[in-house]
């Protein structure tokens, strides 16, 4: 007896997004309408609520779960629904489009093949819209069609309709996205939706019924690797049953199976689906299927199996293009939950790579990812990843972030860390304690940034000398002398200027780590570049603020450098046309301004034997 079975096609899971209040469960109820999907009396009950309520019948109200959704206009929650065509049934994923609930969005978005974009035709493209289908890109859901919904309010306007689909074509183009259809459509009233429209002859395209039939369930998954992620095992009648939903490739009766993460092995007996009364030989990508095994091995849920000639990738260290979705900014070390497919792996934000502008799709490096950006980050696991790259195989390259139960972003996987950059720190037999005992003092990392002619490089120096006679190791990292070394290499544009920092940070902290004082006097002029140095010093990073106004450090001008601007023989320079960033809350400030020099000195001085003196 057999108690699985689907014998069906595949159900198409699509999602539908767009900004608030374009009409995606209008356009949701609409369909399901007209599919004959609704079940008897649904509509009813609807009008009757609306009349009890006192409002208008709704279409979204047949998808609007939540009283708090009737009661604002938005959907809030991700609501799942089914119907299907002539040609197959399908998921539809009512996806909020509020920003507040982005977060519902992605976890809708993750499981979906294709997409349909609503907007509204009065206000077109707007900030969510921008939002939703860089996500898609995001998220791999390459297929997609656009609804320009709301065409009555406009009379079936042609011409608004064409600019607003040359708005759409033109946003897609730039993320690599390209609609299969742009339909201009009216959900309330059933325009295009099933059927053609009287009220836009002008319009030869696909309704959206057609569009949806239009999509490939899984763009050729049954012939890409096996990828089974183990939903759960069962035992009927002292069989143990092991089911799933094959994400991609087929499988058949005697195949040999490797269950990721514990290379066991086994063949496969029997392939059975829900109330079918006779065994499957094959099943394929789409099927949730439960097999027994010619071996008793022990698997459970989050594992994997593939075939034994096309494994997947497996790596401890991956990069990764993920939508942040919590309030507070993500930061390197940040520790998350990683979850593909059923598995669910604890990983590490080791390093933000850069941060996508959502003005001109340009990235930018950045230290840390702020609410609804986009960045590329390489993610650390405590255990070997078996995934695959979502260029690769799109259903096992892509999944959600989860921090303490909560959805906080949804990522892509682009590959492995490269083999060249795949290092492993050397494990000194000399810990920092015992050099610090040695030496008399622990190391540290004194930050000196300020203004040009602020007095960093005379503090730095004098500092370097009064330490050095207190028997304190210490040696200054002066900003011209990485330039002309360690940094000759890069030029002054803002990356460039961020690289340099970084590079400056990690040779300081090398110096701490051996237990001497590292000065560095430098502008570093953004507080993400000086955090983003915190960061990879640690607890011995000491930053000082040398303060002193723009007239003070132009008067001084030692190095000629503000004549030289003035002049126009320099430009983007700090304080004049490029910004200084103060620190907001620097561990030390010296004001040059309203000290004089030796009292700075003395002052500096004091700080730093404070901090290292045991």
């Amino acid at each position: 007896m057999s108690y699985f079975k689907i014998g069906v096609p595949a159900q198409l899971p699509v999602v539908i997004v767009g900004h608030v209040d374009h009409g995606k469960s209008t356009l949701i109820g609409r369909l399901l309408h007209d599919s004959d999907s609704l079940p008897e009396g649904r509509i009813e009950a609807v009008r009757e609520m609306c009349q009890r309520r006192s409002m208008p019948f709704e279409w979204a109200f047949l998808m609007d779960a939540f009283q708090a959704e009737r009661d604002q206009g938005i959907t809030i929650d991700t609501t799942q629904i089914q119907f299907r065509t002539p040609k197959r049934p399908y998921l539809i994923i009512d996806a909020p489009g509020h920003q507040e609930f982005l977060k519902n969005m992605i976890t809708g978005a993750t499981n979906a093949t294709a997409a349909l974009l609503v907007i509204d035709a009065e206000e077109g493209v707007r900030e969510q819209t921008r939002r939703h289908a860089t996500l898609l890109g995001l998220l791999g859901v390459c297929q997609l069609a656009v609804v320009v919904n709301k065409l009555d309010r406009i009379a079936f306007d042609r011409l608004r309709f064409a600019q607003v689909a040359d708005d759409v074509r033109g946003y897609l183009g730039e993320l690599g996205l390209a609609p299969s259809a742009v339909i201009p459509a009216s959900a309330r009233g059933g325009d295009n939706v099933s059927s053609a429209s009287e009220n836009t002859p002008w319009y030869e395209g696909p309704t959206v019924l057609e569009a949806l039939d239009s999509f490939t369930a899984r763009p050729q998954a049954d012939e890409q690797s096996l990828r089974l992620p183990i939903q759960d095992v069962y035992k009927f009648d002292e069989r143990r049953l092991i089911a799933g939903r094959i994400e991609s490739g087929h499988l058949s009766i005697g195949d040999e199976l490797v269950f990721a993460p514990d290379d066991k092995r086994a063949r496969i007996a029997s392939i059975e689906s829900w109330n079918v009364p006779l065994p499957q030989v094959t099943a394929k990508a789409g099927e949730s299927i439960a097999l027994t095994l010619d071996q008793q091995i022990f698997v459970e849920r989050g594992a994997i199996a593939y075939a034994p000639d096309s494994p997947p990738l497996v790596a401890r260290r991956i990069r990764a293009r993920l939508f942040w979705l919590a309030r507070e900014p993500l930061e390197e070390t940040r520790k998350l939950t990683l979850k593909i497919g059923t598995g669910q792996h604890p990983v590490t934000v080791t390093t933000i790579r850069s941060v996508l502008d959502f003005e001109n799709l340009e990235s930018r490096p950045s230290p840390r990812a702020a609410h609804n950006e986009i960045a590329e980050v390489i993610l650390e696991s405590e255990r070997p990843l078996f995934i695959d790259a979502h260029n690769d195989n799109p259903a096992t390259g892509r999944g959600v972030l989860v921090a303490d139960y909560d959805v906080v972003g949804g990522c892509v996987i682009l590959g492995e860390v490269e083999p060249a950059a795949e290092l492993y720190a050397v494990a000194h037999q000399v810990d920092v304690d015992a050099r610090a005992i040695a030496l008399g003092h622990r190391g540290g990392v004194i930050w000196l940034t300020g203004l040009s002619g602020a007095g960093k490089s005379t503090l730095a120096i004098d500092l370097e000398v009064r330490l050095f006679s207190r028997n304190i190791h210490a040696f200054v990292l002066d900003g011209d002398n990485l330039r002309k070394h360690l940094s000759s290499d890069l030029g002054f544009a803002p990356e460039d200027r961020t690289e340099n920092i970084r590079r400056t940070a990690e040779a300081a902290r090398l110096f701490a780590e051996a237990g001497m004082v590292a000065v560095v006097a430098l502008i570093s002029p953004l507080r993400d570049d000086r955090d983003r140095a915190r960061t990879i010093v640690g607890k011995e990073f000491h930053e000082v603020h040398v303060r002193a106004d723009l007239e003070t450090c132009e008067a001084r001008d030692p190095k000629g450098l503000y004549a030289r601007v003035r002049s126009g023989r320099i430009a983007n320079f700090t304080g004049i046309d490029s910004p200084y960033e103060p620190p907001h809350a620097p561990e030390l400030v010296i004001d040059t301004e309203a000290m004089s020099v030796t009292a700075c000195q003395e002052a500096l001085a004091a700080y730093v034997e404070s901090a290292v003196t045991l």
